[in-house]
């Protein structure tokens, strides 16, 4: 097959861009700080005064509570009349639910009138919602604190939320026998539509340059010491149509390589691709194909078969 390939090259045009080294991993968002707020006394909800995903401000009273005996109480004395239910509720004063800390209420599970206990949690606050990503330990060396990210919400697939790496786990997880590392990422901005429980795709940078001159992979070679690239050949050249040249090559994607010197913005580049002629039935040539897509012989028996 080589001796019947014909050498055929693509052009491309050396050109400056941008290179982004990243890592991708999925994750989950999760409130940073989540606080049950259980109440301090038995009794019964007398009023509640937040709603989910309202803000908080710490000392904020949030609900009123009437312990068992206040609530036995006020239930006579409103059987009473008005102005006795006024005195009793004047004398007894009810007992103030607080947030303990600066927030968002996240979940609220009971309503007034309900009894509870000093078990009950009628209301669950958070400080502010992060993103718990699963790493794996081939990619966990890239990573460092403060390190850039970008975060995408399956729900919200068009809003690119950033952030940054503010804490590695010391110790991994086994999934589905892998290891894996969690890394928590706080956003620069919570957005209002994000929740608890949402599926993240993270991307976190690893490094980046901008403004540099760029070539395909498959545009390299790679050989001792260095790199290479073919070009067109000069017009005094008689008889050739590419000749090597040796570049300095810096950071790749696995896509696109840096190219930091050999060759300048504008300049042609070539790209050897192999194609091969395949005789028909009657001895002519059937159009060329690509190399590593080789045929084989009618009735499925191939070069081997015939040896």
């Amino acid at each position: 097959k080589r001796k019947n390939g014909q050498e055929h090259f693509r052009e491309v045009v050396v050109e400056k861009g941008t290179i982004r080294i990243t890592v991708q991993a999925t994750g989950t968002t999760l409130p940073q700080n989540r606080l049950e707020l259980k109440t301090p006394i038995a009794g019964r909800i007398d009023s509640i005064n937040v709603v989910e995903g309202q803000s908080v401000k710490k000392g904020e009273v949030l609900a009123w509570l009437s312990s068992t005996e206040r609530a036995a109480l006020l239930d006579a004395a409103r059987a009473k009349g008005e102005a006795e239910l006024a005195y009793w509720e004047g004398i007894y004063k009810p007992t103030p639910l607080i947030a303990p800390m600066e927030g968002v209420i996240i979940a609220r599970s009971m309503e007034p009138g309900q009894s509870v206990t000093t078990q009950d949690a009628p209301l669950v606050m958070s400080d502010r919602l992060i993103i718990k990503a699963q790493v794996d330990e081939t990619d966990i060396g890239q990573l460092r604190l403060q390190q850039q990210t970008e975060t995408v919400l399956d729900a919200y697939p068009k809003v690119h939320i950033k952030g940054w790496v503010s804490h590695i786990a010391y110790e991994s997880k086994t999934v589905n026998n892998v290891t894996m590392y969690e890394v928590e990422l706080t956003p620069e901005r919570v957005p209002s539509f994000m929740r608890a429980g949402m599926t993240a795709n993270v991307t976190f940078l690893v490094k980046s340059k901008e403004n540099i001159l760029i070539l395909p992979e498959e545009a390299v070679q790679s050989r001792s010491g260095g790199a290479r690239v073919f070009v067109p050949a000069a017009p005094e050249e008689k008889g050739k149509h590419k000749q090597s040249v040796d570049i300095e090559t810096g950071i790749s994607d696995g896509k696109n390589v840096e190219v930091r010197s050999g060759v300048r913005a504008g300049d042609k580049v070539l790209i050897q691709e192999f194609n091969f002629a395949k005789k028909n039935d009657k001895g002519g040539s059937n159009p060329l194909v690509p190399f590593g897509r080789g045929q084989g012989n009618k009735g499925g028996v191939g070069n081997r078969g015939k040896q």
